[in-house]
């Protein structure tokens, strides 16, 4: 997977906004002004997505490619390789269910404002 592919793919998400908030080189995707991906742009290797976090220990179970969130909360984040031992079909998925917990959390406001 490119960073290419993988930033119109967040782009095309209802609602969301990309920023460098932490540096020129960390990439963030935002919903509702709330960081559901973030990334490098120089290196591109592994995104840092938000999860439930049952389905997290699974995912980093069957994934070697799968760990606990690099410099994040370890239960509710992974850092997910885009180097190929994790499928690209598998990173989108991910990074819908990020973008789906954090829009579940916006208020409902917020939430109709996105998606009216």
């Amino acid at each position: 997977m490119t960073l290419e592919h993988y930033r119109d793919y967040c782009l095309a998400m209802p609602g969301v906004t990309e920023d460098t908030p932490f540096g020129e080189d960390t990439l963030v995707f935002r919903v509702g002004g709330k960081i559901f991906s973030l990334t490098s742009i120089e290196t591109f290797q592994s995104v840092n997505l938000k999860c439930d976090p049952e389905k997290a220990v699974e995912l980093r179970e069957e994934y070697p490619g799968i760990i606990p969130g690099f410099h994040m909360n370890k239960k509710h984040w992974n850092t997910v390789s885009t180097g190929g031992s994790v499928p690209d079909r598998l990173i989108l998925e991910l990074a819908d269910h990020s973008y789906g917990l954090i829009f579940g959390s916006l208020t409902k406001k917020l939430q109709a404002e996105i998606r009216p």
